[in-house]
Parts: structure tokens; C-alpha cells; sequence
């Protein structure tokens, strides 16, 4: 797995990581650290580029919520009963930490299993940006 990082700008600083090939058990901690390395640096609003993603496995999509979690933060609208409600009425999605262009198959897994319940997928780039 490679990951390249590219920073944006939308009404906020967007730190776009752009991941191609597999995330899975032998890849996930690279992304994890990834997405530590730009938190630590400053980044509060991230942008996972899918679009050369083939397989996530479910260690990918626990490393998809640890970066979920890094950008969270202790707002009233992000706390764990906003959170609770809104994915019990499917009105919340986290406004930090956003996916982009998930292939059919990678996409068909993160529907399965309801990480588009609570994380925006978008399939333009320029929009996607935008939605922070």
C-alpha cells in the first residue's frame, strides 16, 4: 500500500490522503500512522482518497475509525449522544473526516458494514473538499 499526502483548501485546511492498493491486516497500521502523523501536525479536517483502493479488509476498516476518531472532537454536535442519536435517526455524519470515490467493491463493504451510516462518501473530488 502507498499512501501520498496532499493538503487542500475548502472553508477549512483539508489534508487529502490519497491510498492505493489494499488496506488490510498486513497495511492498516500504516494508514493508522498516517493519519497520527497528520493530526500531530495540525490537521483537523481529513480526506481519505479511495478511488485506487482494490480490498479493505476488516483490519482497513478499523483503521478507517481510529482516524475518525483522531479528528473527532468534544463539540456538543460530536458527542457520544449526538452521536447516538444521529446514527439512530441517520441524520450524522462526521464533519472531519470524509471518504472519496471508494471503488464498487470497497464501497459495497462499507455499506454492509454501516460506515456510511456515520462517514460522508463523496465521488468528486472538488465537492468533497468543498463539503468541510
Amino acid at each position: 500500500m502507498e499512501i501520498v499526502v496532499s493538503h487542500e483548501q475548502g472553508r477549512v485546511p483539508v489534508t487529502v490522503l490519497h491510498v492505493q492498493g489494499e488496506i488490510n491486516a498486513n497495511s492498516y497500521e500504516q494508514l493508522q500512522a498516517q493519519a497520527q502523523a497528520a493530526v500531530e501536525a495540525g490537521t483537523r479536517d481529513m480526506l481519505l482518497d479511495l478511488a485506487e483502493v482494490t480490498y479493505i479488509s476488516s483490519a482497513g476498516l478499523r483503521a478507517l475509525h481510529y482516524a475518525f476518531t483522531l479528528v473527532r472532537t468534544d463539540s456538543p454536535a460530536e458527542s457520544d449522544a449526538a452521536l447516538s442519536k444521529g446514527l439512530r435517526d441517520g441524520t450524522w455524519r462526521s464533519p472531519h473526516f470524509k471518504l472519496l470515490n471508494p471503488q464498487p467493491s470497497v464501497l459495497e463493504i462499507l455499506k454492509t458494514t454501516g460506515f456510511d451510516m456515520y462517514l460522508e462518501i463523496h465521488h468528486n473530488f472538488r465537492d468533497a473538499v468543498a463539503s468541510f
